[in-house]
Formats: structure tokens, C-alpha cells, sequence
């Protein structure tokens, strides 16, 4: 299986990311800041790659999505969050709140406090496949809310029986005492010596803040980090067996 972990940045960079995704062949892709919503046709399309977009585009045939906030227009709701795709059929999905509260904007500090979730989908191979954007502060290293944050993820993430492929934008480096909690996984962005994961669109320096991590009995044929400019984040990709 070929499985993608991607912060889509609310697919900004349109027409790069549609082709990212028309041109490669991944039967799993793990989404944050993804964006759909029911609004008029056109109107989100007209500044943003929606999860529809990316879902036909990829030949996805199954999907899970988990909302961390809304923007109510006159029109009608924006949804951002958390997207599983696949091409191999759901059979159980699991979301979980693990900090804030999914409310429809009114300020800036609703943004920093809105819902955060862990996102959990079986498919029908066996495979779990967890999904979760990570508790955001200015630094890297992350602080004790971020600590208390992810061990409620890693608790759940433990408590799923079979093999495991976790994806995210975790918005910590592996060197995070948030990392400690998922110490049972491997972190494959550091058993690889990755030390960027970011495009300079937003950011300068070296940040490894995007995480696949496998549970031990899955075997790893291949991973990379790729240079495709579609986000302000890089693609991470891996190959496994199950």
C-alpha cells in the first residue's frame, strides 16, 4: 500500500495540488486543513481546492471527514479539518475530541482554540489508519497543554487492535516531550533523518513537524519526502505491508 500524509494548506496552490493528485497512485491519503462545505456551486472553488476536488482527482472512492471549525456565510457553512481518503472501502471510522470546541468563527481566538481531533478509520484489509493535525504553539518543541493534548491521542491510538499507520501534521518535532507518548510507534520522519518538512512560503528554517509513524509489525518498503510545491508543507509518503 502507498499512503500520503499531506497538510493541504486549504489548497491554495489550486492548480499544482489537482495535478499532484491526477498524476500519482496512493490507495490511502491523510489530509489537515482540508476544506468543503455547502455553499453555491463554484464558491469555495474559486479560491481553494475542496475535498471533492482532491477526491475526484486521486480516484478516491471512500472517505472520512472530521471538522475542526466552520465559517457560516450568508450563503451557506465552511467546514476545515481533518480528511481520510481511500480507495480501499471503510468499515469503521472513529473520531474522537481531544481539545477545544467546533463553534463557527467569530475571532481570531477562536482560530487557536478550535477543536482538535484524532481521527481513526479501519479499512477493509485490516489496516487502522489514524489522522490527526496537531495542537498548534509558535514553537516546535511544543509546551505542557501539547504534552497533555497528545497523550489523549496516544491513548486512544493504543487502545486500537491491529497493524497502525499514523499521519499527521503533529506540529512538534520528534526531540517534543510530546513525542514520548507515541514512543510504542516509529517515527519514520525520524528513523529517516528527515529535518524539514516545510516549504519556505511561510516559513524559514529547518522544521520536521509532519510524522508518519508505524506500529512494529508493519514492514516499510519505502519513504520519502517529496519536493511537489502544493503546500506550505511537503508531502510524505511511504510504502508498507501488511
Amino acid at each position: 500500500m502507498k499512503i500520503l500524509q499531506l497538510n493541504v494548506w486549504t489548497g491554495r496552490i489550486k492548480g499544482s495540488l489537482l495535478k499532484f493528485f491526477r498524476e500519482n497512485d496512493f490507495d490511502v491519503v491523510c489530509l489537515q486543513e482540508a476544506v468543503w462545505g455547502d455553499l453555491p456551486d463554484g464558491v469555495l472553488e474559486n479560491f481553494f481546492v475542496t475535498v471533492d476536488q482532491i477526491k475526484e482527482a486521486g480516484r478516491f472512492q471512500y472517505e472520512s471527514r472530521s471538522s475542526n471549525f466552520s465559517l457560516q456565510m450568508s450563503t451557506g457553512k465552511m467546514q476545515q479539518g481533518n480528511v481520510i481518503l481511500s480507495r480501499k472501502e471503510i468499515i469503521d471510522e472513529r473520531i474522537e475530541s481531544v481539545y477545544g470546541e467546533n463553534k463557527p468563527l467569530e475571532s481570531i481566538d477562536d482560530l487557536r482554540n478550535h477543536e482538535y481531533t484524532v481521527q481513526i478509520v479501519r479499512l477493509e484489509n485490516g489496516l487502522n489508519v489514524v489522522n490527526h493535525h496537531g495542537y498548534w504553539l509558535p514553537t516546535p518543541v511544543g509546551d505542557e497543554v501539547t504534552v497533555k493534548v497528545m497523550q489523549k491521542v496516544a491513548n486512544f491510538v493504543k487502545g486500537i487492535a491491529g497493524p497502525v499507520v499514523m499521519c499527521g501534521d503533529l506540529n512538534i518535532i520528534h526531540a517534543s516531550p510530546a513525542m514520548r507518548t507515541l514512543d510504542f510507534l516509529r517515527d519514520l520522519t525520524e528513523e529517516n533523518g528527515i529535518e524539514n518538512t516545510l516549504n519556505s512560503l511561510k516559513f524559514n528554517g529547518k522544521v520536521a513537524c509532519d510524522h508518519i509513524l508505524v506500529s512494529p509489525e508493519i514492514k516499510v518498503s519505502k519513504f520519502e519526502v517529496l519536493d511537489d510545491l502544493i503546500s506550505d508543507h511537503k508531502p510524505l509518503a511511504v510504502e508498507i505491508n501488511i
